[in-house]
């Protein structure tokens, strides 16, 4: 069983780590980023994702390229200069079209989304898209599993206008859309904390946590 304090630590140390060493990782430790991405919630278990995994220097250097726009490409800034010294690049993926089939079977009939499914555009939506919700709690999982092994990792966001290119580049299928990308690997000697976190206060609870009444 893991206990509390060890968990506690785990989601304590969690931050983003934009530079790194240049020691492999153990692709067993992939796998295991993987396997608990996959242990995440999703609705009716729809399971609507997809993970491309880039252990490989070449295939890390094509999805730079792919992912990078040209003009920021050719004159890079300190925080990707960092982030391209990542071993490992696991793109999250989300599918809509995954959540609508699923909500079209038998055992959803009656629900809101299947309801949707069925009446095309002009049918009542999902108040939320937990297709991107449901990848985005697999993609916390990866940065808690990378804190627990050891590792650095950090989740930033494909630019809009590169995400054609980087379907393109890895055959990836058009009812996917990257959710973010992370990079994983052993975070470099000299890496210290950064990013709006350095700057900004953490907001205490009782400015975000509201009990029995929203106040302000």
């Amino acid at each position: 069983m893991i206990s509390g304090v060890e968990f506690q630590e785990v989601v304590r140390q969690r931050r983003m780590v934009r530079r790194y060493s240049p020691e492999p990782v153990d692709p067993a430790v992939v796998d295991r980023l993987l396997r608990h991405a996959v242990r995440a919630p999703s609705a009716g278990f729809s399971q609507g994702w997809g993970f491309l995994v880039l252990d490989r220097p070449d295939d890390v250097a094509r999805f730079w390229a792919a992912a990078t726009p040209p003009a920021r490409a050719a004159r890079p800034d300190s925080w990707l200069r960092g982030m391209r010294t990542a071993p490992v690049v696991v793109v999250p993926f989300s599918s809509e079209a995954a959540y609508r089939r699923r909500y079209a079977e038998p055992d959803k009939a009656g629900a809101g989304p299947a309801r949707d499914a069925a009446a095309g555009a002009g049918g009542p939506r999902w108040g939320v898209p937990y297709w991107h919700v449901d990848a985005g709690m697999a993609s916390l999982l990866i940065l808690q599993t990378a804190v627990d092994e050891g590792l650095g990792a950090c989740f930033f966001g494909v630019p809009p206008g590169r995400v054609a290119a980087l379907r393109a580049e890895f055959g990836v299928p058009e009812e996917y859309a990257p959710v973010g990308a992370i990079t994983v690997g052993h975070p470099a000697p000299e890496e210290r904390p950064g990013g709006s976190a350095t700057s900004r206060r953490r907001r205490p609870l009782d400015e975000v946590v509201h009990r029995g009444r929203w106040t302000t």
